[in-house]
C-alpha cells in the first residue's frame, strides 16, 4: 500500500513564506509504503546463501535403548536414529530433551562431544564422549562442564522433559550421556527437539 503526500523541505520554509525570491521548491514528496517483508535468511562472505533455522516442530530421534543396568550409561541419540544424528546446534540456542525410563529413579544426564566417526566442522577426530566444556558468566570465569545434572529424578513410563537453554547453543557435534542410578535394570528411551 503506498500513499504519497507533500511535505516542507527544511531547506526552503522562505518560500513557503511567500518570498518568491527562493531558489529551491519549498515542497517534497515523500512516498510512505507498508511491505509485509519475511526474512528468509541471508548472503555470507562467501556469496552463498544460508537459510535461516526455524524450530523443530516435533521431536526427533526417538531412541530405545534397552537393558541399561543399574550404573550403566547409554549414549545418545545413535545413529540408527533419523538424520538428524549426532544433533547439530547450529543456528539452534535451546533445546528440549526428553527420557522415558520404564524403571523410575535418579538418572544422571550429561552433554558430550558426538561419536569421532563424525567431524566437528572440519576438525576430526574429536574426543568422543567426553565432557562438553565452556566458559560461565560467573566471577572467576573459567571453563566447565556445559550440563552436567548428576542426579535427576525421573518418573517410570512416561516422557520427562527438560529444556536446556542457551549452554548447548551452536554445538556442532552433541550426544547425552545418560546413566541409570535408578537401582535396577531400565529400558530409556530418548528424544529431542531444539529451538531458535
Amino acid at each position: 500500500m503506498a500513499q504519497k503526500r507533500t511535505g516542507y523541505a527544511p531547506y526552503s520554509l522562505t518560500r513557503e513564506a511567500g518570498v518568491q525570491s527562493a531558489t529551491v521548491n519549498g515542497t517534497i514528496d515523500v512516498i510512505q509504503e507498508i511491505r509485509p517483508t519475511i526474512e528468509t535468511g541471508f548472503v555470507d562472505d562467501k556469496g552463498d546463501w544460508k537459510g535461516r533455522k526455524s524450530s523443530d516442530e516435533q521431536f526427533h530421534a526417538f531412541d530405545k535403548h534397552v537393558g541399561i543396568p543399574n550404573t550403566g550409561e547409554m549414549l545418545t541419540p545413535q545413529a540408527i536414529s533419523d538424520t538428524r544424528w549426532p544433533i547439530d546446534m547450529t543456528g539452534y540456542s535451546d533445546i528440549f530433551i526428553a527420557i522415558k525410563p520404564t524403571n523410575g529413579g535418579n538418572y544422571a544426564i550429561e552433554a558430550v562431544m558426538g561419536p569421532d566417526s563424525n567431524s566437528f566442522a572440519n576438525l576430526s577426530p574429536v574426543n568422543p564422549a567426553a565432557a562438553l566444556r565452556g566458559n560461565t558468566t560467573e566471577y572467576p570465569v573459567q571453563m566447565v562442564s556445559l550440563l552436567l545434572d548428576s542426579a535427576d529424578t525421573l518418573t517410570a513410563d512416561v516422557w520427562n522433559i527438560f529444556m536446556v537453554k542457551d549452554t548447548l547453543r551452536n554445538q556442532k557435534l552433541l550426544q547425552f550421556k545418560v546413566t541409570n542410578n535408578s537401582g535396577g535394570e531400565s529400558d530409556v528411551e530418548f528424544a529431542f527437539l531444539r529451538m531458535v
